[in-house]
């Protein structure tokens, strides 16, 4: 029986497991393992916006946030957009994520949720959520590329869950990295994998938010103009 782009999705979140080292003061969060309902909704997501064969283009965020994919299981997701955009309610906990407000604000300026991941299928070089303990013992989101040392701990499966991002069916010819930093390190990656022919780089949902709130219509009208020249170049 073949599988659809849900499918695959489904399988690769089912099987997500990080059990190699990390330097101290670091930890993996799997939402998957955290939360039963996490598990489900993602499925729900899935299955409503990706259950066809087609190929999509592929935009790359950083690791997920406590707030939105590692509570929900679908990037740039807090259960709020969950429920209010995509008609998927998560009973068990209640989240608010920046970035998910951009996000989504966006793709209503595209088109609408159905038209947007049609599209494009978003994901993270890292697919779990990482946070960082503080010296006051609190623990904050991070990124993979925060320390040496936890970049090159990951680096490997970082490589292995980009081409198995690949292999759910994406086109390759261009890749849309959000953030600055992000783009370094996945241009690093590249040169020495040729996974993308083509790297677009746009500012990330979360910088956008939080530094240019006053010019945030700018950056969705740059997202837009973007997205439509792929979508024109595919005609």
């Amino acid at each position: 029986m073949l599988k659809t782009f849900a499918d695959k999705v489904i399988d690769f979140n089912r099987h997500l497991d990080y059990s190699a080292g990390l330097p101290n003061g670091f930890r993996v969060l799997n939402p998957y393992l955290d939360n039963s309902e996490t598990m489900e909704v993602m499925q729900q997501f899935y299955h409503k916006y990706y259950n066809d064969c087609d190929r999509r283009k592929f935009i790359i965020g950083i690791n997920p946030s406590r707030q939105g994919a590692g509570v929900t299981g679908v990037p740039f997701t807090d259960t709020k957009r969950l429920e209010s955009v995509c008609g998927i309610k998560m009973q068990s906990v209640h989240t608010h994520e920046i970035s998910s407000v951009f996000m989504y604000d966006m793709i209503a300026a595209y088109g609408g949720v159905h038209d947007f991941y049609k599209e494009f299928y978003i994901n993270s070089p890292f697919p779990l959520a990482l946070v960082r303990q503080t010296k006051e013992g609190k623990w904050l989101n991070a990124n993979y590329y925060d320390d040496p040392t936890l970049f090159e701990m990951l680096k490997e499966f970082i490589i292995v869950s980009l081409k198995n991002h690949i292999g759910l069916g994406l086109d390759t010819s261009e890749v849309y990295v959000l953030g600055k930093k992000n783009a370094s390190f996945i241009d690093k990656i590249n040169k020495e994998e040729k996974l993308f022919e083509r790297m677009q780089v746009l500012e990330h949902p979360r910088y956008i938010q939080q530094y240019k709130s006053k010019e945030r219509q700018l950056y969705i009208d740059k997202y837009i103009l973007t997205l439509q020249n792929i979508k024109r170049g595919k005609e």
